[in-house]
């Protein structure tokens, strides 16, 4: 999409003058072909099927490896699947508390907002490699606490549990696999589930580690900005209800 465009698509998608990154990402969601275990395997064909959302970048590097991300999404009447493979030398994690700073330890998040029309309406899911998940609601309806509790998530990691995950020098990649249900959308989203065509913003990034520390984004970020909360950089996601084609 040429910048002219992009930028006028971005207006009209969000109501609100912004920047559009030269590279704002786009994705087809294809439907899940059969049910889908959370297990943290990707085993499923439906996995092997659908297509990687393509590399991250890596906004603020100063120095180290970039290790990439493969993070892929898929949907069925019930949820929404998102799954990343994160390359990684380097594995640590130490932090189990419920809503606890994930973001100091290996790991990834998805945002997601479900009116295009409306992305600073956006919901946040945090992971990091042991299974400690950390949410929140930024909308215009959400009154609560800075934390968010989504109802139904489903979510397993490579090293799910465990008290505390140190490097090793055995490490290669984790893996974490979510199933989100649509229903925690409705007071955004056009349709629950979805309908061919819709489309959503969002964003995937990864952060953490110690050694080689991470912080890599699928959208691109526009420059001089420091935060992932940076709605008007979500890229645009289309729900097809044809599963991906075997590969």
């Amino acid at each position: 999409m040429s910048r002219p465009r992009c930028f006028l698509a971005l207006l009209l998608l969000t109501g609100f003058a912004a920047l559009c990154p030269a590279q704002q990402k786009m994705y087809e969601i294809h439907r899940a072909a059969g049910p889908i275990t959370i297990d943290g395997k990707l085993d499923e064909a439906s996995w092997r099927s659908a297509a990687s959302v393509g590399d991250f970048g890596f906004p603020w590097l100063e120095s180290g490896e970039k290790e990439q991300t493969v993070a892929k999404l898929l949907w069925d009447d019930e949820n929404l699947y998102v799954s990343w493979h994160a390359h990684d030398r380097h594995i640590s994690a130490s932090v189990t508390q419920r809503h606890g700073p994930v973001s100091k330890d290996d790991c990834v998040e998805i945002f997601l907002s479900p009116n295009p029309a409306k992305a600073t309406n956006y919901y946040t899911f945090e992971i990091n490699a042991i299974g400690t998940m950390l949410n929140r609601a930024r909308t215009d309806w959400w009154s609560g606490p800075p934390t968010w509790e989504p109802e139904g998530v489903r979510y397993r990691t490579t090293f799910h549990g465990m008290p505390r995950k140190d490097e090793s020098p055995r490490d290669t990649h984790w893996i974490v696999e979510a199933a989100i249900p649509l229903k925690n959308f409705a007071r955004d989203a056009a349709h629950t589930p979805p309908r061919e065509g819709d489309e959503w913003r969002l964003n995937l990034q990864r952060l953490g580690g110690i050694t080689n520390a991470q912080a890599s984004t699928w959208s691109p970020l526009p420059a001089g900005v420091r935060t992932f909360h940076t709605p008007e950089a979500f890229g645009l996601v289309r729900f097809v209800k044809r599963p991906a084609a075997v590969r």
